[in-house]
């Protein structure tokens, strides 16, 4: 089976290729924008089966379709609610809600496997989701400008491990070590980004999904958080957020 990833998130991308070597499942190539999608299927043959976001960086994921004739079946990732993927269940699609499940992959690896062959693929009426979706789904920030002297620096919201607050001013943290300080409260950024992949543990820091590397107990039933990147100052998820947490973690 020839598989293919589209996501923004290179992190998650990596991830997704994992689970699905894990499912015996080889992926080829991972593609990470609307543009390099395009460029990247007038030039190849199609897969089998491609494994797709719809927020890619630089648009809806849909907009591949309009510029190329989709040859393969599709699995949608989603961090969408379950409002909007009634479209895709009005459309019989399948998808796979982030962060994804193994088990849920693996079976719906399964059932790609016995629905879909080689002379039976799926008609996906892509317009009529893209305006579904357009009305129910929230838009998130993608990227941050941060002024640096007289420039302005680009951070992709990918690059971004956490956010948090310090001497009443607010700082982004990047996956390459670096601190930037932004124009936003804490509070004002946790309601910017995407729940699915940002949460806030305490009045100090919003932390990254795929960012983190160990959770480990604390005191008075509170949580420490180890991110990929190193911060000097201890990451604890507050006693009443640790439910929360535990819950949006699994």
């Amino acid at each position: 089976m020839n598989v293919i990833i589209i996501e923004d998130e290179k992190p998650s991308a990596r991830r997704l290729k994992r689970m699905l070597t894990e499912c015996g499942i080889e992926v080829t190539t991972m593609l990470h924008s609307v543009s390099e999608s395009i460029e990247w299927f007038l030039n190849n043959d199609h897969p089998d089966l491609i494994m797709l976001d719809i927020q890619l960086s630089d648009g809806l994921s849909f907009e591949i379709f309009e510029s190329v004739t989709i040859k393969s079946s599709i699995i949608f990732t989603t961090a969408y609610d379950e409002y909007a993927l009634k479209a895709f269940k009005l459309n019989s699609i399948d998808y796979l809600l982030k962060p994804i499940d193994s088990d849920e992959l693996a079976h719906a690896i399964t059932q790609f496997k016995e629905k879909f062959t080689s002379n039976n693929k799926p008609n996906f009426d892509f317009e009529s989701i893209k305006n579904w979706m357009g009305k129910s789904v929230p838009t998130y920030k993608k990227r941050f400008i941060i002024k640096i002297g007289q420039h302005l620096k680009i951070i992709n919201e990918s690059d971004v491990i956490c956010f948090y607050s310090q001497d009443k001013a607010t700082y982004l943290h990047t996956n390459d070590n670096r601190d930037y300080l932004v124009d936003f409260t804490l509070g004002d950024i946790s309601e910017k980004l995407d729940p699915q992949s940002f949460f806030k543990v305490s009045r100090k820091f919003i932390i990254k999904l795929d960012a983190i590397k160990d959770i480990i107990a604390y005191s008075n039933s509170r949580l420490e958080i180890k991110l990929e990147s190193s911060i000097d100052e201890k990451i604890i998820v507050s006693r009443e957020k640790v439910k929360d947490f535990k819950q949006w973690i699994g």
